[in-house]
């Protein structure tokens, strides 16, 4: 599903990764470790299309659909839950809804932003990832701010989709044991 090949990454002169190279197969969880800074994130810009200053190869098989978490949940303060998820399935307000009910959050439907806590939003934000029926989704420390019940259910609606659509994971996590949970193999960015 995915090669990178030789991937570099500068910025401001200072070498984030150099030569990396890996391959992602559709129905494998990949996690990605390494300390602040080290460009985990920058990697999942570049893998999902927003970061093209790049040296190397990024080669994803087919056109697949890419649903990414991001380490902030980045929802639109002017739209509730339910319409932040309905705007990835081009306005589908039951399929958005039937999200927001498998991440535990029907009731929060018609809540903004604002009102809901770092949890919650990161759960619209999984929701929102998830309803496009993505081919690969991209996690960054999806599961923090979670209590431990909500994230191992998070990290079970993770494991059925990829179980049910042999999608492609890679999930970024500073904590091992979370990585070790869900991923296959994990890499170590130095």
């Amino acid at each position: 599903m995915l090669r990178v090949e030789g991937l570099s990454k500068q910025r401001g002169g200072r070498i984030l990764f150099q030569d990396l190279a890996f391959t992602l197969n559709v129905g494998e969880m990949l996690g990605l470790s390494g300390p602040s800074g080290v460009g985990k994130t920058t990697l999942l810009a570049i893998l999902a299309g927003l970061d093209a200053d790049y040296q190397g190869a990024v080669r994803w098989e087919g056109s697949p659909r890419i649903g990414m978490v991001f380490q902030s949940p980045r929802l639109l303060p002017w739209r509730t839950a339910l319409q932040n998820v309905a705007l990835a399935v081009e306005g589908d307000r039951v399929k958005a809804l039937a999200m927001l009910e498998k991440v535990g959050l029907a009731d929060a439907a018609d809540t903004y932003p604002a009102r809901l806590s770092l949890g919650m939003a990161r759960r619209v934000a999984l929701a929102r990832a998830l309803a496009i029926e993505p081919d690969a989704l991209l996690l960054d420390e999806a599961f923090v701010s979670l209590d431990p019940k909500t994230a191992d259910q998070a990290r079970a609606i993770v494991l059925d989709a990829v179980a049910s659509r042999g999608m492609a994971v890679l999930t970024v996590s500073h904590d091992r044991p979370d990585l070790e949970k869900m991923a296959g193999r994990i890499l170590e960015l130095v």
